[in-house]
Order: C-alpha cells, then sequence, then structure tokens
C-alpha cells in the first residue's frame, strides 16, 4: 500500500512539474500554452463573372489545362535550381556545358513521352508557366544553358506547331495570363497544386 501511495505521489509530482516547466498564459478565461493560435494562411479571391456561356466553358478548358501543367513548369524550375548550384562549382565552361546536355538528356528521356501527349494549347501554358517558374524565359533557358544555336533550332520547331519558346508571362497587362494566375492561386489555397518553394529560385 506504502509502495503504491509513493508511486502515485511520485506520478502527481512529476505531472505538476512537467506543468511548471511549461509557460501558461490565460487569454479571455481560456488557459493556453502560447500566447498565440497558430492559423493557416487564409486565401480570399474574388469570384469571377463571366459575360457568356462561351467565356464560362473558355475559362474552365484553361483552368484544366493550366493545373495539367503547372507541375512540369515547377518541376523545371526544381532542376534549373539544382543544376545552378552544381554549376556554380565548375569553373570550366566545357564541363558546364557537358553536365547540362547530360541533364537534357536526363530531362528528355524522363519527359519526352509526357510532353509528347500535350496538346497546343497546353503546351503554350507550359511556356508561360516555365517563364513564371524560373524567371526565364524557355529561349532563354536554352540560350543559356546550351548555346544561340540550338536555342533558335528550338524556336523554329516551336513555331511550326504554332508555339512561341520565346513568350513571357504577364499577369499584369495579358488577360489571359491574368485568369491562369488566378487559376493557380485558387488551386494552391485548396491544396490542389503546391506551389514551387520560392526559395530554390
Amino acid at each position: 500500500m506504502n509502495k503504491l501511495l509513493y508511486v502515485g505521489v511520485l506520478i502527481l509530482a512529476c505531472s505538476v512539474y512537467g506543468q511548471q516547466t511549461q509557460p501558461v498564459y490565460i487569454i479571455n478565461g481560456d488557459t493556453l500554452t502560447k500566447p498565440y493560435i497558430d492559423l493557416r494562411e487564409v486565401v480570399v479571391l474574388p469570384s469571377i463573372k463571366f459575360k457568356s456561356y462561351d467565356d464560362y466553358v473558355a475559362y474552365y478548358r484553361l483552368q484544366r489545362r493550366t493545373v495539367k501543367v503547372y507541375p512540369y513548369a515547377k518541376l523545371a524550375a526544381e532542376r534549373l535550381a539544382t543544376l545552378n548550384q552544381r554549376l556554380a562549382n565548375v569553373n570550366r565552361k566545357r564541363t558546364k556545358k557537358r553536365y547540362a546536355k547530360r541533364v537534357e538528356n536526363y530531362l528528355d528521356d524522363e519527359f519526352k513521352d509526357e510532353l509528347k501527349q500535350l496538346s497546343r494549347s497546353e503546351g503554350r501554358i507550359l511556356i508561360k508557366l516555365i517563364h513564371r517558374e524560373t524567371g526565364f524565359t524557355a529561349h532563354e533557358l536554352i540560350k543559356k544553358l546550351r548555346n544561340g544555336w540550338r536555342a533558335f533550332i528550338y524556336q523554329t520547331t516551336a513555331k511550326m506547331f504554332d508555339i512561341n519558346i520565346k513568350t513571357s508571362y504577364n499577369p499584369t497587362d495579358v488577360e489571359e495570363d491574368a485568369l491562369i494566375e488566378y487559376i493557380l492561386q485558387k488551386a494552391f489555397a485548396e491544396g490542389l497544386l503546391e506551389p514551387a518553394d520560392k526559395k530554390s529560385k
């Protein structure tokens, strides 16, 4: 019986001591262990008003395409950040070009079949989102990582499919880009898409 009493007192003492080591805040009659409450950021977006049914359909097509291709643009930004970190430790220009070529071949092998399945509209959106995520147009990236001639070849080929790899992303002045930005912010807020880590850029 005494042993049981000692054990009970010991547990009670440890419990009281544990409570005393953690600060307690009383706010409006509520006892809290922190002087604040962690709240998730809430993004409030205005609802879009469509002028016609055709505008409504066009928006939802744009939404479907944007959500589909954003992960590729995000991946491009992540790969570019990794590439830049590794190239920062390489001094020789030739070695840099060789490494960039290796990364290009890797990405080509990994995503060639998936990217071939994209429609022209999805390809055009992807070009814009690459600029959004990396800060460079697709043309600038190719020219920077490979050479001007390769960038010219890619641009010429893309134009055959009515795609311009020099296209930039401008949600301030271009209506479609503003809609894309709205779609992305809504998808981020709803957890449908995860935004790229801005620190990696």
